[in-house]
């Protein structure tokens, strides 16, 4: 069974067992969550997908892990110029691991 998850402003597939990286949630690690705004929810060959949201569908979830992403290197240039422009950004993640769907 897997489920699409919206979280944080992103859409995600989760399946029972995974492990996933969201934008960071203020809990503690080995708190259990629920995602509720569940987009679809599908099995096998069977799909329920909601307007815009599947009635009654959850997924709980347990933190793992807080962390931060690698960094990313921003360099701006302009060439004849001598202009450079250095700079990097790293961002904050939860990673969750999903224990159950319902639907």
């Amino acid at each position: 069974m897997y489920a699409v998850v919206k979280t944080g402003g992103k859409q995600y597939k989760v399946a029972t067992g995974e492990k996933l990286k969201i934008e960071q949630i203020p809990a503690e690690v080995g708190t259990e969550i629920t995602l509720d705004q569940v987009l679809a929810v599908g099995k096998g060959e069977s799909m329920r997908f909601g307007i815009p949201l599947v009635n009654g569908a959850s997924v709980k979830a347990t933190i793992v892990a807080h962390g931060r992403h690698a960094k990313v290197i921003i360099f701006k240039m302009r060439r004849r110029k001598h202009y450079q422009k250095h700079s990097g950004h790293r961002q904050n993640y939860t990673e969750l691991h999903i224990d159950e769907i319902k639907s």
